[in-house]
C-alpha cells in the first residue's frame, strides 16, 4: 500500500513541537524572538488551545496567555487571506473559555477587562511572499470602508527557507522547524516517494541533534504524524470545486468575457495547474479537466 504525506503534516508537527505541555519552552523561544522579551519561566505561558472547537473548518494549533496577552499561533501551508475572519471566530471562543474561567459575566454593568488578542500566522507554502504581510478583515466587507469602525487583523511570517532569517537566528527551534520542512519538501522535488523524503528528513534531524533527542525518541510517532493512508475519493471530493472555482477566478482575470471559448479554456488550465501542484495522477485530472495526456505533460 502507498502512503502519502498529510496534506496537514508541518501544522500536526508545528503543533507537537510549540503546543504541548512538555514543549513549553519551546514555544517560549518563540515567543521571546518574536516579541524581544526575556521570559525566563514555561510556566509563564498557560496553553489555553482549544481541541474541541465547534467550528469545525477552523484550525487550532497553539494559543497560550501570557500576563496581559492572548497570542494564538497558526501554521499554514496554504495562502489564506481569510485568516483574519478565521482568527476572529477563534478568538471568540477563546474570550469565551477564558470568561468562564474567571467567572465574569458579559451583562455586567461594570466593564471587563480581557487580555490583549496576538494573531500570528506562520505560513511555508509554496508561494512567493513578503517576509511579512498583514491581512485585514475589512478587505472582505462587501462595502469598501475608507476608515473601517471595526478592524481585525492577522500578521503572516513566512517561514520558508531564506525568509525571516534574523528571527530563525534568534529562535533555534523554528530554526529546527523550517530546516525539516524544507528538507522534506526538497526531497520531494528530488523525485523520493513520500515516506522516503520523511523519513530521510527525520534521520537528518536525528543526525543534527534537532530538538535534543526528541526526533530520535519519537521517531515513529512522528512518522506516523507525517503518514497517513491518502483517499484519494475523499480527497478529490473536498478539492475539485476549489480547484474549479480557482480556475473560474483565474479565467476571467484574463480579460475576456465569461463564457467565452478562450476564458473556460485559460480556466481549465489553471485548474490543471492546481491539480497537478497537489500531485494528483494524471488520469485525475484528464478525468475533471477533459485535457489530454499531452495537454497535462505540457504543464
Amino acid at each position: 500500500m502507498n502512503v502519502e504525506p498529510k496534506r496537514n503534516y508541518r501544522d500536526t508537527l508545528f503543533k507537537k513541537i510549540f503546543g504541548s505541555e512538555e514543549n513549553k519552552h519551546y514555544l517560549l523561544q518563540l515567543y521571546n524572538a518574536l516579541n524581544n522579551s526575556n521570559y525566563k519561566n514555561p510556566n509563564d505561558l498557560q496553553l489555553t488551545t482549544i481541541e474541541n472547537i465547534i467550528y469545525v473548518t477552523i484550525k487550532n494549533d497553539v494559543s497560550f496567555l501570557i500576563e496581559s496577552e492572548m497570542t494564538l499561533y497558526e501554521q499554514q501551508a496554504t495562502y489564506n487571506p481569510n485568516m483574519p475572519l478565521r482568527g476572529l471566530m477563534y478568538y471568540a471562543q477563546l474570550y469565551q473559555e477564558y470568561l468562564t474561567g474567571i467567572k465574569r459575566n458579559l451583562y455586567s454593568t461594570r466593564l471587563i477587562k480581557i487580555p490583549n488578542p496576538n494573531f500570528i500566522v506562520f505560513y511555508n507554502g509554496p508561494k512567493e511572499t513578503e517576509d511579512e504581510v498583514e491581512f485585514k478583515l475589512s478587505n472582505a466587507f462587501i462595502t469598501p470602508q475608507e476608515s473601517p469602525k471595526f478592524e481585525w487583523t492577522a500578521k503572516m511570517l513566512n517561514i520558508n527557507k531564506n525568509h525571516n532569517i534574523a528571527l530563525q537566528k534568534k529562535c533555534e527551534p523554528l530554526y529546527y522547524y523550517v530546516e525539516f520542512a524544507s528538507r522534506v519538501n526538497s526531497n520531494i522535488k528530488k523525485g523520493l516517494s513520500a515516506k522516503q523524503a520523511m523519513t530521510d528528513a527525520v534521520d537528518y534531524a536525528i543526525k543534527h541533534n534537532f530538538y535534543g533527542d526528541f526526533f530520535k525518541k519519537q521517531k515513529s510517532e512522528v512518522l506516523n504524524m507525517s503518514l497517513t493512508e491518502f483517499n484519494q475519493e475523499e480527497y478529490d471530493r473536498e478539492k475539485h470545486d476549489d480547484w474549479f472555482e480557482e480556475g473560474r477566478i483565474e479565467g476571467e482575470k484574463s480579460g475576456i468575457a465569461k463564457g467565452e471559448i478562450l476564458g473556460i479554456k485559460k480556466g481549465i488550465l489553471e485548474t490543471a495547474k492546481n491539480m497537478l501542484k497537489d500531485k494528483l495522477p494524471f488520469d485525475v485530472i484528464t478525468k475533471y479537466t477533459g485535457l489530454s495526456l499531452a495537454e497535462i505533460q505540457k504543464l
